[in-house]
């Protein structure tokens, strides 16, 4: 039987409307605040991601970069370091080596896993969290997990009140645009 489209195409619409509705500004707003202070301090924010939730820290880190004069690595673009890390330490030790190349005490450390429970992703973020960074997980209700292991060893969890991956995986990259809008608008005042 034929998907009928147009019935999918708003069912996927009513999904995401609803997770918005229902997304915490709360935490969007104390990210919103770490972001300011990342911004202020001079911090570097490092962004790490696993599977689809790869792809938006790139997005994140050319974003704020480039519209926010923030300085930002993506610790998922870099190939040959990656690669490297993932061969010679297991593809579980990606981001620690990474980090403990280019993180210091105090900058910030923002985290996405769709389900919260990627295992490069988790050991990052106890390694930031052991050298002093401050930790933001951007996850969400994968299989019921609510942001899984990852929403508990950050000190901010932001969980997208979804059970779709992607529908977390679009929400991830809205709240990138949100916090980075709302830093560009603090800046112009």
């Amino acid at each position: 039987m034929a998907t009928d489209f147009t019935e999918f195409a708003n069912s996927y619409i009513r999904d995401i409307k609803k997770a918005l509705d229902h997304l915490s500004i709360g935490k969007l707003n104390d990210l919103y605040s770490l972001v300011l202070g990342a911004t202020s301090s001079g911090s570097t924010v490092h962004f790490i991601g696993n599977g689809g939730s790869a792809a938006t820290p790139s997005h994140s880190a050319g974003d704020w970069s480039k519209e926010l004069g923030l300085k930002t690595l993506s610790h998922t673009d870099n190939a040959s370091s990656f690669s490297a890390w993932a061969n010679d330490e297991g593809y579980s030790q990606v981001f620690v080596g990474q980090l403990s190349t280019f993180a210091n005490s105090n900058d910030l450390v923002i985290a996405y896993s769709g389900s919260g429970n990627s295992e490069n992703v988790l050991n990052g973020v106890e390694f930031a969290n052991g050298i002093g960074c401050k930790t933001v997980a951007i996850t969400g209700n994968y299989n019921g997990l609510e942001g899984g292991k990852l929403a508990e060893i950050v000190d901010l969890a932001i969980v997208i009140p979804s059970t779709s991956m992607e529908r977390i995986e679009d929400i991830q990259l809205m709240i990138n645009h949100i916090i980075k809008e709302a830093v560009k608008s603090n800046k112009e005042q």
